[in-house]
């Protein structure tokens, strides 16, 4: 029976488990997955099976409210771990906030060439469409319960100011983000450190993003003071974020046609969540053409589909500072898909990456890019996609989106498939690299024009364990 007709008659949702990508992790049910982050394998989450969505369940998508299209998407994922009244609620208080009725609109720039703006809500990038739904999970569950919890997270600039807007002032929650000093925009800093909310921290630590990532890890897999402080989290290692952000690959895609016609995604790609999400929406049925893996100088990915080397070469800066990093962590959960959800496979390619790299086998390599494309741009190259697209079409848009730009002219495809390109931030956050690259420089909306002008809180930390956890452990007792 289709999901809908369930709906309708009230029938119980069945309970859909998770389980993890090294294959020893005990499966979860949603919610347990949800709050536990990180399996304690080390592995990361994934449903035990694709829920599937047919074509007249797609076409019933077209001219929802985005909150009802969510819960449609999610719904069978989440299992019995919410009534539909009560996830209902959280999805609609999720994006009460934003500053766009459709939540995440699309632009036309060309003939069939898209927009998707995914930078209205509270932090002007992508990651508030999951992190904002994931606060409010987070507090329904934990009142039901009654627990504490310490949530964690390392970024490269956006998921910290999504995770701290989301959570801080929640009961039951202390919050601390990892973040590279020094590597991250004053906007994008400015928007973790200047929150007054005693329950938000915001650490500097000595190091890149790849070291924020590890060290979190490092603290799930020390099961001693994971227990001991509660520990969960935020990052895109948590599979909720991940299903939060299919969402919108749907509404994009029924605007545009679908399921009657293919459509395309360009993705500016860091940490592979956000390109997963959309390998997820076309394992459950939506009609998707080509992913387009678009990476800025840091390519490993773009390295791996070209080559099948998976090989780390270090981390460079670059004017497109939330995509500068070389261990995608999500990648593994693709690894895990293309390996037929072997996990001692995973647990291997995992060894090798941490002593440099790995070689894909033919076989996985194969399927890899039977769903994906891949482009790099390089820092000259993301500044003129900048100057050209302002020339074109008068629209300004940030360094990550840029590179979506330049890798989607270069893997355009089929003219008559619309291609989308994820605009992942507001122009705003960047406005150093904007104003470099095409004279102008884009003003914050004003109810943030004084980010600028508010008091900075924060602690620096070193790349090291021991002393992040004794920071960590330090105010979760205070």
């Amino acid at each position: 029976m289709a999901y809908q007709a369930r709906h309708r008659l009230k029938d119980p949702i069945p309970r859909m488990l998770h389980v993890s990508t090294r294959g020893s992790a005990p499966k979860l049910g949603f919610e347990e997955a949800m709050l536990a982050g990180l399996a304690r394998d080390g592995g990361l989450y994934l449903p035990e099976a694709w829920p599937q969505m047919g074509r007249a369940e797609i076409a019933a998508l077209a001219g929802l409210p985005y909150a009802e299209a969510a819960f449609r998407v999610m719904r069978p994922f989440v299992g019995d771990a919410f009534t539909d009244d009560e996830f209902r609620a959280i999805v609609a208080r999720a994006y009460a906030g934003f500053r766009h009725p459709a939540i995440a609109p699309l632009r036309q720039l060309g003939p069939n060439d898209w927009l998707l703006e995914l930078f209205h809500g509270p932090t002007l990038a992508f990651k508030d469409v999951a992190m904002q739904l994931i606060g409010g999970l987070f507090e329904a569950s934990l009142k039901r319960s009654g627990r504490r919890i310490t949530i964690v997270g390392a970024t490269s600039g956006d998921t910290g100011s999504a995770a701290i807007e989301a959570f801080r002032g929640r009961e039951g929650i202390e919050l601390f983000i990892l973040f590279p000093d020094g590597r991250v925009s004053e906007v994008q800093r400015r928007q973790m450190t200047t929150p007054v909310e005693a329950n938000v921290h915001a650490l500097a630590i000595a190091g890149d993003f790849d070291d924020a990532q590890a060290r979190v890890k490092d603290m799930f897999n020390d099961h001693a003071f994971r227990d001991g402080v509660g520990l969960a989290g935020v990052n895109s290692i948590n599979w909720a974020r991940v299903l939060a952000q299919t969402v919108y690959y749907f509404t994009a895609a029924v605007a545009l046609g679908a399921p009657h016609r293919k459509v395309s995604f360009t993705v500016p790609t860091g940490n592979f969540g956000d390109v997963f999400a959309g390998w997820v929406a076309k394992r459950m049925g939506l009609p998707i053409d080509r992913l387009v893996i678009a990476t800025n100088q840091n390519d490993i990915l773009h390295r791996t589909l070209e080559t099948g080397e998976h090989r780390r070469e270090g981390v460079r800066p670059s004017i497109s500072p939330s995509m500068d990093i070389e261990v995608s962590s999500n990648f593994e959960r693709l690894l895990f898909e293309l390996h037929d959800r072997e996990g001692p496979a995973v647990v291997a390619l995992a060894g090798e990456l941490a002593r440099g790299g790995f070689a894909l086998p033919q076989g996985a390599l194969d399927r890899l890019r039977a769903d994906f494309d891949s482009a790099s741009a390089s820092e000259a190259e993301t500044a003129a996609a900048i100057a050209e697209t302002r020339r074109a079409t008068g629209e300004v848009v940030c360094p990550h989106t840029a590179v979506g730009l330049h890798a989607a002219r270069l893997r355009r495809g089929d003219p008559a498939v619309p291609m989308v390109v994820l605009a992942t931030a507001h122009p705003a956050k960047f406005p150093d690299a904007v104003e470099a690259a095409c004279g102008l420089r884009p003003e914050l909306p004003p109810w943030m024009a004084d980010l600028m002008r508010r008091p900075e809180r924060m602690t620096r930390v070193p790349n090291d364990l021991a002393a992040i956890e004794d920071v960590i452990g330090r105010e979760t007792v205070r």
